[in-house]
């Protein structure tokens, strides 16, 4: 069985990159109810340690992460991170 690969959120935060469907800007109003539905589920994440929210990581598990992270940095680590893990 192999080990998940994992990937830097921000501040010491990391998450499964074979589970993130999504990384989207929180300013939206779309995503600003979506946030707002989760958050009502219990299925929201709050993993900005306090900070702006800067993005929202959708999972197939239907969870929704936050980041203080921009959503361009994430997606740069995300297919580095993702890379070295299928070598």
């Amino acid at each position: 069985m192999s080990k998940p690969v994992l990937f830097n959120i921000g501040y010491g935060n990391l998450v499964v990159v074979s589970r993130v469907v999504a990384i989207v800007s929180p300013q939206a109003a779309p995503m600003k109810r979506l946030r707002d539905e989760a958050s009502n589920r219990g299925k929201l994440v709050d993993a900005t340690q306090g900070r702006r929210t800067r993005s929202i990581i959708v999972t197939d598990s239907d969870h929704l992460i936050l980041s203080a992270i921009n959503p361009e940095t994430i997606a740069s680590r995300l297919t580095s991170d993702g890379a070295r893990g299928e070598e």
